[in-house]
């Protein structure tokens, strides 16, 4: 629960193109009486770049070589910034929250692990209905979320570790919750059958996570290229969904300009 933390250098680049769609789609774009004056003017030199920009995030992401130096990289950041990120999701980014609170509704317990969980924000939004378990790989934000989830009064069980070596028994859990964290695993396909392992037959996959929208729209695909240029793994959930043995039931678009997504898939067996 975490991938906006990563994308926060590149406000000002996102500011930037937004403006330079704003001029190039304006008022501004009729002929001016003093041409050199005008916004579109110099903006208009921008959007031809944004476009070549926006045509080139359109693919998918290739996965690190190097899988332990990029894991480290972003666990020596969430290092730094654990509080930070910790304050922010709290009281500064209601959308953020309306995006990640989407998957509650399609939990189905009573087991549920939820992977990847950050700080615990969520965790205190749901945990004290289920017998919930939590897991993240860094340990300043698993001190955070267990200090959270006994304020709010849940008895959730927060362990640090990997997706990609569960410390949980096959046929555990009825759901699986990771909201804007898929993006962050490199290696996709591990963690895909860790998560298979531990759900039992039937169970749910709930993913909330950032990927191109499906009209392709100009802004939502400029937001999906932010996210892959601040790291984040862009891949494609349907195929790796189907190749983990799993049937997708929701693909949802829930914010974002379409950049952010529901997913909800099933264990067949």
């Amino acid at each position: 629960m975490r991938t906006l933390a990563r994308a926060a250098s590149l406000l000002p680049l996102l500011s930037l193109s937004v403006l330079s769609i704003y001029f190039c789609n304006s008022s501004f774009a009729h002929e001016p009486r003093h041409e050199s004056l005008c916004p579109s003017h110099s903006f208009k030199s921008v959007c031809p770049l944004l476009l070549v920009i926006i045509f080139t995030m359109r693919h998918y992401s290739i996965e690190p070589e190097d899988k332990h130096k990029y894991t480290k990289s972003f666990d020596d950041f969430y290092t730094r910034f654990a509080r930070p990120y910790d304050g922010a999701v709290k009281y500064c980014l209601p959308f953020y929250k309306a995006w990640v609170s989407s998957g509650l509704p399609h939990i189905r317990g009573p087991s549920v692990l939820e992977v990847a969980c950050g700080t615990g924000w969520l965790l205190t939004q749901y945990a004290q209905r289920y017998s919930t378990y939590a897991i993240d790989y860094n340990h300043s934000m698993v001190a955070i979320a267990r200090k959270n989830v006994q304020e709010a009064g849940s008895n959730a069980k927060i362990v640090q570790g990997s997706v990609e070596c569960l410390p949980f028994p096959e046929h555990s859990f009825d759901t699986v919750l990771i909201t804007m964290a898929f993006t962050g695993f490199p290696d996709g396909k591990v963690a895909m059958g860790e998560i298979h392992r531990v759900l039992k037959k039937g169970g749910r996959l709930v993913c909330v996570d950032v990927n191109y929208p499906s009209d392709r729209n100009c802004v939502g695909t400029t937001l999906t290229g932010y996210w892959k240029y601040a790291g984040d793994i862009i891949r494609d959930m349907w195929r790796l969904f189907a190749m983990a043995d799993f049937d997708m039931i929701l693909d949802n678009e829930v914010g974002g300009f379409g950049s952010v997504h529901l997913y909800v898939a099933v264990k067949r067996n």
